[in-house]
């Protein structure tokens, strides 16, 4: 059943399943870590967390499921399907999974996915994780709706935009709620409680560093290995938080992937670039970038992004360094440099 994950629900006994879908990063994440908070609280304290995709071997998912915990404690298990196509094997191990939730009494899953088509929105898998699962879908916030987001997030603060300061944030960040995010709580920090005026906004937005993920960004996406490396540094030698840093990159990947797979299958790409609400100077770049990269690039640097995430979190990748700084330099290396 479709649904929205509210704190109340998450004060409730877990559901067997969870499928949080959707394109918004910034609130795809906050629904994830807010479910895996409330599966800690209520005792599901070991965490497994699995990237999959079309090729993916499935079977280790099922061997934990099956596994007797050795201290009794209760399995939470996370998993990824990044592209959103799981492919033969994976469709096939999905509903075999959806089977068995009712019956799984000490594991919760958490299964995460992009927004989906159409197509794959009704393919069997989904309608049958879809009739076992909770399902919620991460809502698009469109340009109508940012400044009552955006002043909604600065309430919960304790604080408030003045009219003309919130149709400038809201023009300012373009859409980005992580950028959105991320300035709101800046001013949380700089600025007492109470209203904000239009010169407070825009002494806190641009007072910004010399260098910014999306220079990193597009010096990856243009093959500039140089300016992509000088950049990386720079926003490590300031500071910056390198969850933030994967996520500029990892999602230009993700999407890259997404669109070269359609392009692959003959699919309609101006439709794929209108459905990840890419348009202008941006689709520009990324149909540049299509045409200069193999398609066959784009899977390995997908589950290297997500190894650089696994970095962040102190896990180790066999065959990987153990920076993830490093590790996050020889990914954009891997799309500057590939011909």
């Amino acid at each position: 059943m479709s649904s929205t994950l509210s704190s109340q629900s998450l004060q409730k006994p877990l559901q067997p399943c969870y499928v949080i879908s959707g394109d918004e990063i910034l609130l795809h994440v906050e629904a994830c870590d807010a479910l895996r908070a409330a599966a800690i609280q209520q005792g599901y304290t070991e965490r497994h967390r699995f990237v999959m995709d079309g090729r993916s071997d499935w079977s280790a998912v099922f061997e934990v499921c099956q596994a007797l915990s050795l201290f009794g404690d209760k399995r939470f298990i996370d998993i990824s399907i990044p592209a959103g196509k799981p492919g033969r094997s994976g469709s096939d191990a999905l509903n075999r999974l959806s089977s068995q939730f009712s019956s799984t009494g000490d594991n919760v899953f958490l299964i995460q996915l992009p927004r989906l088509d159409r197509a794959t929105r009704n393919a069997k898998w989904a309608k049958q994780l879809e009739s076992t699962s909770q399902w919620i879908d991460i809502p698009s916030i469109d340009k109508k709706q940012l400044p009552q987001w955006l002043q909604q997030r600065t309430q919960s603060q304790k604080q408030r935009l003045h009219p003309e300061a919130l149709l400038w944030l809201a023009d300012q960040v373009e859409g980005n709620l992580l950028a959105a995010h991320q300035e709101i709580q800046k001013m949380g920090l700089l600025y007492p409680e109470g209203e904000l005026s239009l010169f407070q906004v825009q002494a806190a937005v641009l007072n910004v560093a010399r260098y910014n993920v999306f220079d990193l960004r597009d010096a990856m996406l243009n093959g500039d290995a140089k300016r992509a490396l000088t950049v990386l540094h720079g926003l490590r030698a300031e500071g910056e938080a390198l969850p933030l840093v994967l996520w500029a990159i990892g999602d230009e990947i993700r999407i890259l992937a997404a669109l070269s797979a359609i392009q692959q299958s003959g699919g309609d790409l101006n439709q794929a670039f209108r459905e990840q609400r890419v348009f202008g100077a941006r689709e520009k770049q990324l149909r540049h970038c299509l045409q200069r990269l193999p398609a066959s690039i784009w899977p390995p640097a997908v589950r290297h992004a997500h190894e650089v995430d696994r970095l962040i979190k102190g896990l180790k990748n066999p065959g990987g360094m153990d920076d993830p700084w490093e590790e996050a330099a020889r990914l954009c290396l891997r799309i500057a440099l590939a011909a």
